[in-house]
């Protein structure tokens, strides 16, 4: 195998299967720090082997089993867990034993018992909501620093000090690798949700690289919403949640062209939503609105999504209503990116005067300062207004901002369009 197309591999399978093995690690060792010094371990050493010796049948066992041995190793050399050693030593002989298969199929069953309490770990209190969010990102989501940091809209040192101190606070609180108790868990709960919600969008847009997407993220996090959604039946800010991402995630089949590019809501063959995902999440939006969560910030937004889920054409969007919804949002929960969004409805709903008015009111927002997003609705509104020579240089303005290669040039499209 070439060196390239190995790494390229390798790359994907870390994606895949690193939240799992943090996760697993994390049972084993108890400290969620160390865990992922394990995982780094043993993708250092993929990288040093698998370019000559190819990848594995089961990448993600190979994985587990080289940074279980290099949990036994690091027990041997630090004397502060002596006392640890012995017991550690057996559970992890008797997990090496395991055969390939038998890992990978432990790996699935083990979600409950390894992804759940790694998620609640990472949003434990003694951390602060914004090292909780970065963290879990980092351990469950596999997103790097800078794709965290573009995520939350804060700078790459900053992210990158959040994470390092959150693991270091971790491991001095002994915080315990476990699913808080039922009593505990609603006071966490909004952390994770937020999350969820950042994974699933990362996977839905990617903020960087070669592709529009990255559909397994946004899977992991919709699998994992499912799974808190059955832990919780009775929540219904949970529900309206994964009411929002079975929603969202019924697009992605139509997100791209054959060859990848992105597509545009308004441009999608509705016919390629996929309508079990469709019907799942007005299900999950309905049991939030039956629990009384109609007003809640998901349950919204979950709202909005089902109002395009029902349209069978863009001409049929009821854009009033998602306008008024939006009104709502903003009202609960005060955002520049939702005063962004609330724009682009007023301008579909009332013209895109009424919409431009709005987005020239967030011109001198701080944190929409790098956001690629400003530009481009206000490109998109001024073209609709006539106003072509202002558009392009949105346009501009809006691709040089993006790190995706697929929107760039998207968004430097648009801008090659906007001729007079």
């Amino acid at each position: 195998m070439a060196r390239a197309d190995a790494h390229r591999a390798i790359d994907a399978i870390w994606r895949i299967e690193s939240a799992r093995l943090i996760a697993g690690l994390a049972r084993m060792v108890r400290d969620v720090g160390l865990a992922e010094d394990l995982a780094q371990d043993a993708l250092v050493r993929a990288l040093e082997t698998w370019p000559e010796s190819g990848v594995p049948d089961n990448p993600g066992a190979w994985l587990m089993a080289t940074a279980k041995h290099r949990a036994v190793d690091r027990l041997r050399r630090n004397v502060n867990l002596e006392r640890k050693q012995e017991q550690l030593g057996r559970d992890v002989g008797a997990q090496l034993a395991l055969s390939a298969a038998e890992l990978a199929i432990a790996r699935e069953e083990d979600l409950g018992d390894d992804l759940l309490p790694l998620m609640f770990t990472c949003c434990h209190p003694v951390l602060s909501t914004k090292a909780r969010i970065a963290l879990t990102l980092r351990l469950l989501g596999g997103l790097t620093t800078e794709e965290i940091a573009r995520a939350v809209l804060v700078s790459g040192p900053t992210a990158a000090q959040r994470i390092v101190r959150a693991k270091k606070t971790l491991a001095q609180a002994r915080v315990p690798f476990e699913v808080p108790g039922r009593e505990e868990l609603g006071d966490r709960l909004a952390s994770v949700l937020e999350v969820l919600y950042l994974v699933f969008n990362e996977g839905y847009s990617a903020t960087a690289g070669d592709d529009w997407m990255r559909p397994a993220l946004s899977r992991e996090a919709l699998r994992l919403g499912r799974v808190l959604a059955a832990l919780m039946p009775g929540e219904p800010e949970v529900h309206g949640l994964v009411g929002l991402m079975e929603i969202q995630a019924s697009r992605i089949g139509a997100r791209t062209s054959p060859a990848g590019e992105p597509v545009l809501l308004l441009e999608q063959d509705r016919a390629r939503w996929d309508p079990l995902l469709v019907r799942r999440g007005l299900a999950a939006l309905a049991q939030a609105e039956a629990l009384g969560g109609t007003l809640r910030p998901y349950a919204l937004q979950a709202a909005i999504a089902a109002c395009h889920a029902r349209a069978r054409t863009p001409e049929a969007t009821d854009w009033t209503r998602i306008a008024t919804l939006y009104g709502a949002l903003s009202q609960l929960s005060p955002s520049p990116v939702v005063e962004l969004n609330r724009a682009v409805a007023v301008g579909m709903a009332l013209g895109p005067a009424a919409g431009l008015e709005l987005v020239d009111a967030l011109a001198d927002e701080p944190s929409l300062q790098g956001y690629h997003l400003l530009p481009s609705v206000r490109g998109d509104l001024l073209a609709k207004l006539g106003r072509i020579s202002e558009a392009r240089r949105e346009f501009e303005r809006a691709a040089a901002l993006t790190e995706n290669a697929r929107e760039r040039r998207l968004l430097s499209e648009r801008a090659v369009a906007c001729t007079d």
